[in-house]
Order: C-alpha cells, then structure tokens, then sequence
C-alpha cells in the first residue's frame, strides 16, 4: 500500500500546468478512457450531475477562444482588481489564449443544476459543485496518468460555452480543461507546492 501510495505522489508531484500546447493530435480514445474514469468520481446521492463537451473541431476551438478572450479583456483591463492581477503576475498571464486553439483538445465541463425525470419533471441535483470539482480533479489524475498536460481555464462569466456547445438551461459551464502535449521548448513557472506540514493538521 506504502509503494502504490509513494508512486501515486511522485506522478502527482511531476504534474504541472503548462500554457504552451503543441498541436500533436491525442487520439480520442484516450480522451474517452480518462472521461470515463471522471464519472467514476463520487456525488452527491450518486447523481452524477456533470456533462464533459470533449471539442477537437477546429471551428468550435475558434469561437471559444474568441469568446473567452472577449472576456479576459474585461477581466485584465478593469473587471480584475490590483490585488487579484498582482496574484496572478507571477505566472505570466494577459488576455491572450492561443493555446485555446493549438491544443488539440478542448473539455468543458459542466454542472447539471437539475435533473429531468422521465414525466418531464425537474429532479433536484444535490451537492453539484462539490461532485463535479472532485469529477474534475478524477480526470486531471487521469488525463496526467496517460502523459498528457492540461491548463485549467475559467474565464468569467463562461456562459458562452453553454451556447457554444449547444447545451441545455439545466448546465453551467464550471470549468474549460485545455489538453495536449506541451510544446517543444514549453517553460513553466519556477514555483512550488505548500508542504504537507503547510496544508494538513493531525488530530
């Protein structure tokens, strides 16, 4: 259990998020073996209330990363306050997202607010957040896992990719996962992670 547990950390600690994307393709079966293993994340009353839009179209990659940096402008340019850009400055952000369209696969994910029944009906969804945040991290583990680097993207508001992706009034788009290799010659941040003596207590 202690050498699954060691190898299980030493993969995790390798794992950084990258901003420059090769356009090596993924093939889609890889896609769909590590959205697979998201839905078998735990949720509230096992409701499973996400939907993962998995886009490779060239077209659609376009409209979103138009739309997202329409609202990254925003967000740089005045929405964001000083404190919140001086965060963010050490990771070399701005409003450009090239990688939008140069990854080769885009997922974005989604919350189903409600549910339908089969009378029509609205079900209640409980603990939505909560269940697809850890659906989330299941598919980073796994997307890291198979060898390919990701980038959480969260522009706001993200109501663009509910129409984008065609989905329905019941979903909220939470987060835009960006998928691939990194790019020949890519750089990360030279940051580190808080110690376990930073992030736990023992009681």
């Amino acid at each position: 259990m202690q050498l699954r547990a060691d190898a299980f950390f030493e993969l995790m600690r390798k794992r950084r998020t990258v901003r420059d994307f090769s356009d090596q393709p993924v093939p889609r079966e890889i896609i769909e073996t590590c959205v697979a293993a998201a839905g078998r994340a735990p949720s509230g009353a096992n409701q499973q209330p996400w939907t993962f839009a998995c886009i490779s179209n060239p077209v659609i990659k376009r409209q979103i990363r138009l739309a997202a940096e329409e609202e990254e402008r925003s967000f740089y340019n005045g929405r964001a306050g000083e404190e919140w850009l001086d965060a963010l400055a050490h990771l070399g952000t701005d409003a450009d997202k090239p990688f939008l369209e140069k990854a080769p696969w885009l997922i974005a994910i989604f919350g189903q607010r409600w549910g339908i029944n089969e009378d029509g009906s609205r079900k209640k969804h409980y603990y939505v957040p909560e269940s697809v945040n850890i659906a989330t991290g299941f598919l980073i583990a796994a997307l890291h896992q198979a060898g390919l680097a990701t980038l959480t993207h969260t522009p706001a508001p993200m109501s663009f990719l509910t129409q984008i992706c065609g989905r329905p009034d019941n979903e909220k788009p939470y987060i835009l996962l960006v998928v691939g290799y990194p790019k020949d010659g890519a750089t990360v941040p030279d940051i580190e992670k808080k110690s376990l003596d930073e992030i736990s207590v023992w009681l």
